[in-house]
């Protein structure tokens, strides 16, 4: 079968359709569609298309199909002999979608 590398929200991505991929919160609702563009590699099965830096026409449409929060993340900061110590909690929101289609472009 086919797959893509996307980039979005400046990480990469492996996908073939059909695929569930959480990717950083795209602030979309549920069930809306969403067309990632900047496809760096196309991978089918007579070969690859690689993208400089991206391949043209290529494009990777998925839906939506939860919003939600990452496992909680502790940053703790200390600084030496300093008497300093800050903790912070921080959950990052992500978007999982649903890999619908890969459109090889070219």
């Amino acid at each position: 079968g086919m797959y893509a590398i996307v980039e979005a929200g400046g990480k990469q991505y492996r996908v073939r359709e059909g695929d569930f991929v959480k990717v950083e919160s795209l602030g979309m609702e549920e069930g809306e569609s969403v067309v990632f563009d900047r496809v760096l590699l196309v991978g089918k099965d007579d070969g690859l298309s690689v993208g400089t830096p991206h391949v043209s026409g290529a494009s990777v449409t998925a839906s939506v199909v939860a919003n939600g929060k990452d496992k909680k993340i502790l940053v703790f900061k200390f600084k030496s002999k300093k008497n300093y110590r800050k903790m912070r909690g921080h959950r990052q929101r992500f978007t999982e979608v649903r890999i619908d289609s890969i459109n090889p472009g070219e």
